[in-house]
């Protein structure tokens, strides 16, 4: 199976046990790194985990598409730059992120699944990331 399918899996697995995944994304992410909760007001809204799940899926469902993913997680790296993300945040939603895909798929998931993830998420963040260094390097903040 390649990685395409594995996620495609893994997300239908989840949604099947919880159709809104990324509560429980939120719920570990602010148990493990309470420092980001400022960022989110007081809970990370029902509203706000929508978004982030229909983001996850849309990049799924551009996986292939090298413009598409650039362009959009570019801008997405951006933006976040004004809300106060860092770097170093983009490995603690990753982890988070994994974390709540694999428990939310209990037993069906395996260490293809999890690996397939790290990899995708790793290129999905590095195009963010060059988002955001624009941004900061536009707005002459540092990196």
């Amino acid at each position: 199976m390649n990685d395409k399918d594995l996620l495609s899996q893994s997300i239908g697995w989840a949604v099947e046990r919880e159709p809104v995944i990324t509560r429980r994304f939120y719920e570990i992410l602010f148990e493990r790194y309470p420092q980001v909760r400022p960022l989110f007001g007081r809970n990370a809204s029902d509203a706000q985990a929508r978004m982030l799940q229909d983001a996850i899926v849309a990049a799924l469902d551009h996986i292939e598409d090298g413009p598409w993913l650039t362009d959009t997680l570019g801008a997405i790296g951006a933006k976040h730059v004004s809300y106060g993300v860092t770097d170093e945040m983009y490995g603690w939603v990753g982890e988070s992120l994994i974390a709540s895909l694999a428990e939310l798929c209990g037993d069906r998931w395996t260490d293809g699944h999890g690996a397939a993830w790290g990899r995708v998420y790793g290129s999905l963040t590095d195009l963010a990331l060059a988002g955001a260094v624009r941004a900061r390097a536009e707005a002459n903040l540092p990196h």
